[in-house]
């Protein structure tokens, strides 16, 4: 729901447009959370008013004006999964206008020069006349509202003393890590700052030399987290960060101390072995400067214990055998390999599951590294022999260009087309011109260029051909492949009488239009025009912006044409036809 205004956001709000957005229910309930002082922290900054309101949790609350509309947001559940003006946008908007009316009563009409807005100077010049007891006191009153204040206080107060005390610090890391419920997306920002706080307060423990203390602490942490990992909706990726930020300051405090290396070895890989969310996930790389020749050795002996143990897998047995233990050792048997810088070690790795084409790729990139040629071109080979049809891309490409600098065209022409013939698509036309234009210039694409077309054009009216006798389809059948193919060729025309014949994708339709407006404006108006209807009927503001844009393109055409009038009548029954659509009126007042 929006409303136009050409005011900031203290314009723009009232206590009448707060109840329109949120409907009488959800007003009523934030009347009542303002009155109950739940809003705190009001403030205005670059005309958007942010505050905290207090719900079953501590919510961040966003009102702003952007483009003459109302934009809000919020951090609690309901907002989430609603995309609503909730209960805690009204009670933060009623509370910034609560401030504002006592603001201006209080200086009873034109503000004195000496009546300036408080700013963060003064309350920091108000603070600094302030008795220590006062402030004590102010601090002490806050954190009991702010769990984030509070963690930080505890931890602060924790390191303050001559000794580290252990069981404190785990219990403040139990108040961060466990949120005891589901942790929905709406709260991942403020539990993820109160994480933060935690590793800063660990790494000020490092920086004051108990790095011993350190280690112990950042495993716990990691220990805590894992499983509320699987109670949070972190699509924005907190953990992602949070995670290795952790490791790193594990692996900084190990730096430091120094701990027996067969010790933390034996760690370090049940860890990466049995963890669901990849705790310490590439040990090997990350602390061999800790783990050194005993601790290694320690690593591989672990690794090749569980390696024995693991049959090889050829080729079509890619479903036989696997699991996360699997995976896990083979990646900590590259690792290892990696580390040695032994190709031949590495290979010998890679060969016991050759169960895919890309595997015998990764061996022959090996190689290729390596600067050993004939046994790269050998693997590659061996991949496409193994996976003849339907292979990876990737390596069809690969030992193409490995036939090219071997001066065997022929042999590359014919991976690269197979490749086309069996996908027939947009990149892979390209890719078919690039393999054929090295093997032979530009005689050579000629002769494979007609090939391909005929091949798609075999293949449209196939599928034409098809969905006639079936009566149905489940994709659209169109010429929208060789649109696209005629449009990077820059002929626009034979584009043009493909898509009229055939059809193709709307965003073609718009190219082509774009295309043909100088020449062919008649063409590109029928164009604007048939995506007007289309583009409405799905009924969201961003459809009705991308419609009235169609229509003000066509409107310029017409214009041009000097069918002026005949643009008025369209525009008119335009809006008559989608009166009852309030957003879309509103766009389209704006047209002329």
């Amino acid at each position: 729901m929006t409303k136009k205004s050409d005011k900031p956001i203290i314009g723009l709000l009232s206590p009448d447009l707060l109840r329109e957005y949120a409907g009488e229910l959800s007003y009523s309930r934030g009347v009542q959370y303002a009155e109950d002082g739940r809003v705190t922290n009001v403030r205005l900054e670059d005309d958007c008013i942010r505050a905290k309101v207090r719900g079953t949790r501590l919510y961040d609350v966003q009102l702003r004006e952007e483009d003459g509309e109302l934009s809000y947001s919020c951090t609690c559940p309901f907002y989430q999964e609603e995309t609503v003006f909730c209960k805690h946008c009204v009670a933060a908007g009623l509370a910034l206008l609560k401030a504002e009316g006592e603001r201006k009563g209080a200086r009873g009409g034109t503000k004195p020069r000496a009546e300036r807005d408080t700013s963060m100077a003064d309350v920091k010049a108000h603070l600094e006349k302030q008795d220590k007891a006062s402030l004590v006191s102010l601090l002490l009153q806050q954190a009991g509202e702010d769990e984030t204040l509070k963690s930080r206080l505890l931890m602060q107060a924790a390191m303050g003393a001559k000794t580290v005390h252990i069981p404190a610090f785990r219990r403040m890391i139990d108040r961060a890590v466990d949120w005891r419920d589901f942790l929905d997306y709406g709260s991942m920002q403020e539990y993820a700052r109160g994480i933060d706080d935690v590793i800063a307060s660990l790494r000020e423990l490092l920086e004051k030399g108990h790095a011993t203390e350190v280690i112990d602490l950042s495993e716990y942490l990691l220990q805590q987290l894992e499983p509320q990992m699987e109670m949070m909706d972190d699509s924005d990726g907190y953990m992602s960060d949070i995670v290795p930020a952790i490791q790193e300051l594990h692996h900084d405090a190990c730096v430091n101390v120094k701990p027996d290396p067969e010790q933390l070895a034996r760690k370090l890989f049940q860890w990466e072995l049995q963890s669901d969310w990849e705790i310490f996930y590439g040990a090997v790389q990350q602390y061999a400067d800790v783990l050194g020749k005993r601790g290694l050795e320690t690593y591989r002996a672990l690794a090749e214990a569980k390696w024995a143990k693991m049959r090889p897998i050829g080729p079509g047995e890619e479903n036989l055998g696997y699991s996360r233990e699997r995976f896990r050792v083979t990646s900590i048997m590259e690792q290892l390999a990696a580390h040695a810088g032994d190709v031949e070690k590495l290979v010998a790795v890679k060969t016991k599951d050759l169960s895919t084409a890309y595997a015998y790729l990764e061996i022959a990139q090996l190689y290729q590294k390596a600067g050993k040629e004939e046994k790269t071109l050998e693997w590659a080979e061996k991949g496409v022999g193994a996976f003849p049809k339907e292979t990876d891309s990737r390596l069809r490409e690969f030992l193409a260009n490995e036939y090219h600098k071997r001066n065997r065209h022929d042999n590359a022409m014919q991976l690269i087309w197979a490749e086309f013939a069996e996908q027939s698509g947009f990149e892979e036309y390209k890719l078919l011109k690039s393999h054929a234009e090295r093997s032979g210039g530009s005689a050579e694409w000629k002769r494979w260029r007609e090939k391909a077309l005929g091949l798609i054009r075999e293949s449209a009216l196939a599928a034409e051909r098809e969905a006639e006798e079936k009566h149905w389809k489940w994709n659209a059948v169109d010429r929208s492949l060789l649109v696209q193919i005629f449009l990077w060729e820059k002929n626009v025309d034979q584009a043009w009488q493909e898509a009229q014949e055939g059809g193709c994708h709307e965003s073609l339709w718009l190219e082509l239009a774009r295309k043909r407006e100088q020449d062919h404006p008649e063409d590109a108006l029928a164009v604007y025009q048939s995506l007007v209807e289309p583009t409405i009927m799905r009924m969201n503001n961003d459809a009705y912006r991308a419609a009235v844009g169609f229509a003000k393109k066509a409107g310029k055409l017409l214009k041009q044409l000097g069918r002026g009038d005949e643009w008025n009548e369209y525009l008119n029954n335009l809006r008559a036809n989608h009166r009852r659509k309030r957003n879309l009126i509103v766009l389209l007042r704006d047209l002329k």
